[in-house]
Formats: C-alpha cells, structure tokens, sequence
C-alpha cells in the first residue's frame, strides 16, 4: 500500500507543478527571512559595537552610515512594525485575492517585498527603516493568506496535506537563511547585505511569477472553466485524469467534452486514476458568514474562541522571544557564540518541523498542541533557573529543546486547526480572525519583550526572569486547550466535532 501511495504521488507531482509550489512558497520564506534579519546583526545596526559607533561619530555625514543610533525601545519598535504590517496584509490580502485572483495578489506582495526590502538596505535612518520593515511587513503577512490558498488549490487531492506544510518549511528556511547570513554578514556595513537578499527574494519571485497561471479553482469560481480546465490539465500532466477535481465546479458540458477529448487524444490508452461521479448539490452555491457574523453565530462562537486562544498560545509561550532576539538574549549565557546557537536553533526547527509534519495525523491535533505545550513551557522553567544558576550547557539545551517542542505542534496545528473548527461557509472568517490573533500576540510579543526582559533583570537582578512568565502562561494554554479546543483529527465536518446535530437550513 505504501509503495502504491509513492508510485501515485510521483504520477500526480509534474515538474510545473513543483516549479508553481517553488515559487508561490518564496513569499512565505520571505516571512521567516523579515522576521528575524535582525536578530543576529543587532548590536551593529544598533551602534551597540563600540568599533562601530566609534566609527559613526568619526564619519557622521556618510549617506549610508555603518549604523543607526537607536535604544533598546526604538529597536522593539523597529522589530514590531514588521509585525504590524504583517497584520495589515493578512487582513486585505484575503478580499484582493478572492475578488482580483490568487495570482495578481502573490504579484502584489513581491513588489511589497522588493520596496520594503530596498528601503530597509538604503535606510540611514530609524523613520525610513521602519517605513521598510512595515512594507515588508504587508508583503509578509499578505503571503502567509495567499500562499495556502494557492498551493491547496493547484496541489493534488491526496498530497495537499504534503505540500501544505511547505508553508511552514520554507518559513523555516527562511529563519535558517538570515541567521546564516548574520553569523557571517554582522560587521561594518555588511549587514546591508543581509537585507539586500530579501530584496533579491522579492526580485526572484515576481520573476518567477509571470510565468505562473492564476488558480484554477479561482478561474472556474470567476465564470471562465474553460481555462480552468485547460490550466489544471497543463499543472497535472496530460497522462492523469482531472475529472474528479472538476466535479464539483460548474462546468459546462462543452467544456467537459473538450477535457475528455483532449485527455483521450493526447494519450488513449493512461488509465484515468479513477471514475468520477458528478454531484449536482455540491456546486450549489454556499452562502458565506461574514468576519463579524461568526462572532455573533453562538454555532461558531466557540470555534473562534478556540482559534483565538491557541493563536494567542503560540505566541505567550515565547517562540518569538527566541527566534527574534536569541543572539542578545543568550550572549554570554552560553558557552558558544550566540550566533552559532541561533543557527542550531534554526536548523532544528526546520528538521523538526519536517520530521513531526505526520505527527497530528497520527496522534491527533489535540494531543500536539497539549505535548508542545507542556515540553515549551518545562522548557522554559529549565532556561529560566540556567539563565539564573548561569549553567550555559543547560542553557544551550533549553533553548533547542523549547524551539523542538514548539514545532511538534505549536507551529502548525493551530494554522491547521482554523479550517477543521467550522463549516466551509465560515472557513474564510475564521482563517481571518486566526490570523489577526496571531499578528496581534506577534505584535505584543516582539514590541514588550526586550523592554520587560531587561527591566525584570534589572529589578530583580541576574538573568532569565522573563521565562519564569512564559512557563505560567504555558501552563494556562495547556489549560485553556484541554478545557476548550476539541479534536478535530477523525472527524468528517464541525457537527462531529462539535459532538452536534446537524443543522438544517
């Protein structure tokens, strides 16, 4: 059976496709990339470096200074502006991309990326830094909508459970990327380089899409099957059969007799990968419910709290404090470069994330979120006392350990989860108010963190007090999903999982 499932998923997966997913995924790659380009050259874009401000003071009319003055709070906010332009593209993107194509939206954010991305390279001030990080930001967030989108919608029925965790693995290589670059990058003016690639990306990316079609789910949506028959037939090979994914659009018959006409022509004798029946109530149109109308349903209210409470989860257990600013963090409370301990904390999150991508469907969502729960937050009491004994080896260790718990499920089951919690008619409401819960604890995360950190320390003295928080507020999520997220692994609609009657309209 395994050797089958391998031989269909090889048949399914064409060349064109993997360069569509290659492309449409350097938008999330990019998020990963902004999100931390900052981390490892901050104490020289920062004038932190003494050689550095040095030299600043001794050439202050240079056009594009080695560095920018700014203290500890104007870098917080510098940080958070990405986040905060993040929030912005999430929510637009969806209506842009739903009213206009998945295509000219993804077109849209590369030209986001490659403006945010110059300025930031250019800036020789906090203001236009900042203007940079909130464009990249929109480029960012906008991707982290669109990108699923697409690849569910151009990815084969029985691998989109493949290649929709690709989101989740180029955004880790996009950490992995940056950190890289800063190791080497984080001296003089080189960390421009840093952000100059993110404008490359953007580059390589809107290059890459004029060659890419629009969705076909999207065009036969939009009134024109034709093309959306004629577009799925060139992303899945001429040898396969697409009467299946078409079944439930509103083809015309024509249109349906040119597919099976041109699938006969171009090779009469490929067996079709199986027979297809027709179902008339399936494209029966849906009527949707809005952004505020499911807060207002008490059938969907529950599934909201839900969605908010586990986005909220990802973000207090204090992932952000590690991948944002783990080289300041750790510098001097381990025994190796903090650099060097950032790209281990990289690469380990790409590994796990890829490694533990079937665990949800083998042990359920629940059980995920509430293991990666529970290892982040001992993980964070073991780096809260290392940082506080000054034990670096168990420093080290904590710091890896809590990134691989988070990716066994804090990464991304609750992104998974939004669309299993309701009905398909409320599916584009709920993506909408996961994300802006995750942008909004993102936000408070990135802007408060370094500020209460370095006040906690001061205050109570030592190291590490911060994660003495983190644990508590790890042990509230894994109360909250215990008590009110329910399993969706199983379960063939939000009524079963719900444990509900149907309702009938």
């Amino acid at each position: 059976m395994a050797s089958a499932g391998m031989r269909q998923c090889i048949r399914d997966v064409t060349l064109y496709l993997m360069f569509l997913i290659f492309i449409s995924t350097l938008g999330p790659l990019q998020f990963g990339f902004h999100l931390s380009e900052l981390n490892a050259p901050q104490d020289v874009i920062t004038c932190a470096d003494k050689s550095v401000a040095e030299h600043v003071a001794s050439s202050a009319d240079s056009k594009l200074p080695q560095c920018i003055p700014m203290n500890e709070a104007e870098f917080a906010s510098l940080s958070s502006i990405f986040v905060l332009g993040g929030f912005f593209g999430a929510i637009f993107s969806g209506p842009i991309s739903t009213s206009h194509g998945r295509l000219l939206a993804m077109r849209i954010t590369s030209v986001f990326f490659v403006l945010g991305s110059s300025l930031e390279t250019l800036a020789g001030t906090l203001p236009i830094m900042s203007i940079g990080r909130l464009l990249s930001g929109v480029g960012a967030g906008a991707s982290t909508v669109i990108v699923p989108l697409y690849i569910s919608e151009v990815a084969p029925p029985n691998e989109r459970g493949l290649f929709g965790s690709m989101t989740q693995v180029t955004i880790n290589m996009g950490l992995l990327l940056t950190q890289t670059l800063g190791f080497f990058l984080s001296k003089g003016s080189l960390w421009r380089i840093i952000l100059a690639v993110g404008a490359g990306l953007g580059l390589l990316q809107g290059f890459g899409l004029i060659f890419m079609p629009e969705s076909p789910s999207w065009l036969a949506a939009h009134k024109d099957p034709q093309l959306a028959i004629r577009t799925l037939q060139r992303i899945r090979g001429s040898g396969n059969s697409i009467a299946d994914e078409t079944s439930t659009w509103n083809v015309t018959k024509s249109a349906e007799e040119e597919e099976s006409l041109l699938q006969a022509s171009q090779d009469p004798e490929t067996p079709t990968r199986r027979d297809s029946v027709h179902s008339k109530a399936s494209t029966k149109s849906i009527e949707h419910v809005g952004f505020f109308g499911v807060i207002r349903d008490p059938l969907y209210r529950p599934a909201i709290i839900a969605v908010i409470g586990i986005m909220f989860a990802q973000q207090f257990c204090g992932i952000n404090s590690i991948m944002m600013y783990s080289v300041s963090l750790l510098q001097g409370a381990v025994s190796y470069s903090s650099s060097v301990i950032t790209i281990l904390i990289s690469v380990v999150n790409l590994i796990t994330t890829i490694s533990c991508a079937p665990l949800a469907d083998r042990i359920g969502r629940k059980a995920c979120l509430l293991l990666s729960i529970s290892g982040m937050g001992t993980m964070s009491l073991l780096l809260a006392l290392s940082l506080r004994w000054e034990i670096k080896v168990m420093s080290a260790i904590s710091v890896l350990l809590f990134v691989a718990f988070f990716a066994t499920g804090l990464g991304p089951v609750p992104f998974m989860m939004a669309s299993e919690l309701v009905g398909q008619e409320a599916v584009g409401a709920t993506q909408s108010w996961c994300l802006a819960a995750n942008y909004v604890a993102t936000f408070i995360v990135a802007q408060f963190f370094p500020i209460l950190n370095t006040w906690l320390n001061e205050r109570l003295g030592g190291k590490g007090w911060v994660y003495f928080g983190f644990t508590a507020l790890a042990a509230l999520s894994f109360l909250f999903v215990a008590w009110r997220v329910p399993e969706t692994k199983g379960k063939k609609d939000a009524d079963e999982v719900w444990g509900r009657v149907r309702r009938v309209d």
